[in-house]
């Protein structure tokens, strides 16, 4: 029996270690900061924001566009009998100007939506980034789990054939290492999809494989409070959205205000066959020759003024939202910075205090029932217990990176 069970063991560990956790393709280096530069260039999302950049560009040049003229050719019964004529309608006041001007504001309110994509997916790296190196950092501890796993089993084999504990501690040691195995199995399969997910967001072949070394030991920064606060005022997203949609407000006021001065509409053109009796030319009062009129809309009834009145209403609304917004953002930005510094003040504790705890009692358990001096399940209970630390720690980082992505993302500027 005892053979037996230990060659299953020994079979499952072999299953274990035969499994490559990514691709043979060699790993590159791959830094926070290069991840984020290379999304800034390659993520699709990002790209197809920017392709509407020059959407709206074009329109600044279809508001600059100055009104066709309008060619007609008359035939009729009546002398004159043909006549051709030119029709310009021509603008009067700052039309052009400011139609050129809405448009610019327009096409900025555009490059704002792109500023916060681009927020949006410095965010998603961020995370796949760090998600990648929590799944690694969760592989690695369950491939430590398996290491203690296997030498208590080593131990409790020993004692078993020395004669001083029963079979059922050698099986219960093998059932914790299979724990073990299949732990550090699903913990390789996340890691995969962690990958996975790492290259969808910087736009890379899937096969492809990173080094991200110790990136969750790495310090985030702890920048001022106030300092964040006014970053915000100027740099968030949804503030810069709403104090660009009144500029644009603003504009289109404007131009509403310059269409209340009406259009000059232009005519010329010739008369060009007026025939007369037999030897006269151009009798019965009809002369061959130009001719020419104006015509100008009479602002009498509609001057634009509903329109003003609502462009103007939806100024003051949107002014309202602006400063509902900047309240909202800067208590946003203070619990994003409190939840900061609690992260860093849990992950310390356990690097500090809990992990080594936590391994010193594991130690003590294992060499006390090396000794006989305590039980199995002693031991099994302190390796668990340095188990649940060591994921809680790796989970207070993973926490931490996401906090500091959550307080730059509201804040809307890189803070590292």
């Amino acid at each position: 029996m005892r053979v037996r069970k230990h060659s299953i063991f020994v079979v499952l560990t072999a299953t274990v270690s035969a499994q490559p956790i990514c691709a043979q393709q060699p790993a590159q280096r791959l830094t926070i900061a290069q991840a984020l530069d290379l999304a800034e260039k390659q993520n699709l999302d990002l790209l197809a924001a920017r392709a509407k950049q020059a959407v709206a560009q074009a329109g600044v040049r279809i508001a600059g566009e100055r009104p066709n003229p309008t060619a007609s050719i008359g035939a009729s019964r009546d002398s004159p009998h043909e006549s051709a004529l030119v029709d310009q309608p021509v603008e009067i006041g700052p039309k052009r100007a400011r139609r050129i001007e809405v448009a610019k504001q327009e096409t900025a309110a555009t490059e704002i939506d792109i500023g916060a994509i681009e927020k949006q997916v410095r965010r998603r790296v961020r995370d796949a980034y760090f998600e990648l190196a929590h799944a690694r950092g969760t592989t690695a501890q369950q491939a430590g789990a398996l290491q203690l796993a296997e030498r208590l089993h080593e131990i409790a084999q020993a004692r078993f054939e020395a004669g001083d504990v029963a079979q059922l501690e050698v099986i219960q040691a093998e059932l914790e290492a299979a724990r073990a195995q299949a732990g550090l199995q699903v913990a390789q399969q996340e890691e995969k999809v962690a990958l996975s997910n790492l290259n969808a967001a910087l736009n890379e072949p899937a096969e492809t494989n990173w080094d991200l070394g110790d990136a969750l030991a790495a310090s985030s920064v702890t920048p001022v409070l106030q300092d964040l606060l006014t970053r915000a005022g100027h740099s968030n997203a949804e503030v810069r959205r709403i104090g660009q949609e009144v500029r644009v407000e603003q504009s289109r006021k404007a131009l509403l205000e310059a269409e209340r001065i009406p259009n000059l509409g232009l005519q010329f053109g010739t008369d060009l066959n007026a025939p007369g009796p037999p030897g006269q030319i151009n009798t019965g009062g009809y002369i061959v020759g130009p001719r020419g009129g104006l015509s100008i809309e009479l602002p009498i009834f509609s001057h634009n003024q509903g329109e003003i009145a609502q462009s103007a209403a939806s100024e003051r609304a949107l002014e309202e939202e602006l400063v509902a917004a900047r309240r909202r953002v800067d208590s946003e930005v203070e619990s994003a910075y409190f939840d900061l510094q609690a992260r860093q003040t849990q992950a310390r504790l356990y690097r500090e205090t809990i992990l080594p705890s936590s391994h010193r009692l594991e130690e003590m358990a294992e060499e006390s029932y090396r000794a006989g001096k305590a039980s199995l399940l002693t031991v099994l209970g302190a390796q668990r217990d340095v188990q649940q630390a060591e994921r809680d720690y790796l989970d207070s980082l993973l926490a931490l990176q996401s906090a500091f992505a959550q307080l730059e993302e509201v804040v809307g500027a890189p803070l590292d």
